[in-house]
């Protein structure tokens, strides 16, 4: 079986189909928006949806917060491309989730209110912690956004048939809507919407192919042996480092705990018990879902074939679209890449909401007002927050033209996985982390992790063209990661805080019990006496 020539392919012209879809997911969307707006009164409904978000839902939102444009395209494409080592990307995402599920969740939810910052603050001091935790926040969603920018720019130009500007302008603008009017409510359902449209498309999509091959996985496994040699099954093309390995690896894994959008979804949720469960069904569609990819991926090798696939993008990032085209003609690509873009458009709601809480919740209502912000006020500056970031997303995306943006979403997570985990984690683990421990590890794991990957081979050779880089691996976390953990400690003990190490019995408490924090009520009260020092209110525990 010959791959079929690229020549006939309809990347690049405007596909009807594909804005049919693509207006229809608008449509719907934008009227779940105008049902949200009118349930989002309170600072509570716009960035945790009230905590009145069941387990399922949440679950399947998770997923739709992580199966970004890059998972679909990117996954299958490097599959496509490169064969069995694509799918390390996709296992060491997945992986990530069990130390969500039996680290972060239940504690996140027990002891936070709508940011990771609360947990880390919880028994230090609050200003020099939400700032430094802001500082992360902000620098992670922005490299995110970068990226999915870029990304809906390219494919809206290869897709539609629209100029790159344009595509970027129209998924700021619909985004921005979603996030202005209808918070974490509108957006919760947006993701979920996408994602039982994305499980759908990436299902039939697979299904097209095994049909192909009598539903065989091994008779098309076989065929891709027969056009690309052995070494298409076998690990060690797309990396072949075992130091970058394990460095991409811990990014990956580790990475996923500390992404802003992600470890907001928990409070989304009544209870810690709904927060653990819907990270188990989380994980179920995810890795259903990577499962598919690895189909697409190697489908799209042998029935589109390589060549075919770089010739329209050097990346291999449009393999599962022209895969589509192949299997299913032109309607099914319109349907495929309405999908992809659908993708976008809810993983940058997400990102922008984390953003804005970041603003407002952390900055503004917890280091500016010390707690005293009224709820009014709240809101109003949680929506200029959210309408800033839609802006400088758009800003960001036309900036960043024909840029490869891989090296930002692998920043994205490098930070994620250096500064936010090491702090989140020895916050809730560790009786003598104090202030200064955080704040030193926060800006430590953040600046070391932009700092390498500027000076990696990713940067300095594949951006820069120069001949070598002054940082030997493409992926830092293995050097960044520790580095944070080695810093908060070492500063934590050299200058100890008593208050947070008698406080911390009271975090072990509330992280296993919860606050008794009634569904879809948030803690105003307390908010509002939390101060500058540190000092909040020792809650009433109930069963969580």
């Amino acid at each position: 079986m010959n791959p079929p020539s690229a020549t006939g392919t309809q990347l690049g012209q405007p596909n009807s189909t594909a804005i049919l879809f693509f207006l229809l997911f608008v449509g719907v969307t934008l009227a779940i928006t105008y049902w949200a707006a009118r349930k989002t009164k309170t600072t509570s409904e716009f960035f945790a949806a009230g905590g009145g978000v069941s387990a399922l839902q949440n679950g399947f939102a998770l997923a739709g917060d992580y199966m970004s444009a890059a998972s679909f395209l990117g996954i299958a494409g490097l599959v496509a491309m490169s064969g069995f080592d694509g799918l390390i990307y996709s296992v060491g995402w997945l992986v990530g989730w069990p130390v969500v599920t039996f680290l972060i969740a239940e504690p996140l939810r027990n002891l936070g209110k709508y940011t990771f910052a609360d947990v880390v603050a919880y028994r230090l001091k609050q200003t020099p912690v939400r700032l430094a935790a802001a500082l992360g926040t902000l620098t992670v969603v922005s490299f995110y956004l970068i990226a999915q920018m870029v990304g809906a720019g390219n494919l809206i130009h290869l897709l539609f048939g629209l100029s790159y500007e344009v595509a970027v302008v129209i998924v700021g603008a619909v985004m921005i809507l979603y996030v202005l009017f209808g918070g974490m409510i509108a957006t919760t359902w947006v993701q979920i919407v996408k994602a039982v449209l994305l499980l759908a498309g990436a299902s039939a999509l697979a299904l097209a192919v095994l049909y192909k091959f009598g539903f065989s996985p091994l008779a098309l496994f076989s065929e891709a042996t027969r056009q690309y040699g052995e070494k298409t099954l076998a690990p060690g093309t797309l990396v072949s480092n075992p130091l970058e390995t394990i460095s991409l690896g811990l990014a990956l894994m580790f990475g996923t705990a500390g992404l802003p959008h992600i470890l907001m979804r928990f409070y989304t949720v009544p209870d810690a018990k709904a927060a653990r469960s819907s990270v188990f069904y989380a994980t179920g569609l995810i890795g259903y879902f990577y499962l598919v990819t690895f189909i697409l991926g190697f489908g799209a090798s042998v029935l589109v074939g390589r060549q075919a696939i770089t010739s329209v993008d050097k990346g291999g990032n449009m393999a599962a679209p022209m895969l589509a085209e192949v299997v299913g003609g032109t309607g099914f690509l319109g349907f495929i890449s309405a999908v992809a873009f659908a993708t976008i458009l809810a993983v940058v709601a997400g990102l922008t909401l984390s953003g804005a809480a970041a603003l407002s919740h952390d900055l503004w209502s917890s280091v500016v007002r010390k707690g005293q912000a009224p709820e009014h006020e709240q809101l109003k500056v949680a929506r200029l927050a959210s309408l800033l970031l839609g802006v400088l997303a758009i800003i960001l995306g036309v900036a960043f033209k024909g840029q490869n943006v891989a090296f930002m979403v692998g920043l994205a997570f490098a930070i994620a996985a250096s500064a936010n985990f090491p702090a989140l984690l020895l916050s809730m683990a560790w009786k003598k982390f104090t202030t200064y421990g955080a704040v030193a590890s926060m800006l430590t794991g953040s600046f070391s992790a932009v700092v390498l990957i500027f000076l990696s081979p990713t940067v300095q050779v594949d951006l820069l063209k120069n001949t070598s880089a002054l940082f030997p691996l493409k992926n830092p976390g293995i050097i960044t990661m520790p580095l944070a953990f080695i810093v908060g400690v070492l500063v934590s003990l050299m200058f100890p805080e008593r208050e947070s190490s008698e406080r911390f019995a009271e975090v072990k408490h509330r992280m296993h019990m919860g606050a008794g924090r009634p569904s879809g009520a948030a803690p105003e009260a307390a908010a509002a006496s939390v101060e500058h020092t540190g000092r909040t209110p020792t809650p009433t525990p109930s069963k969580a």
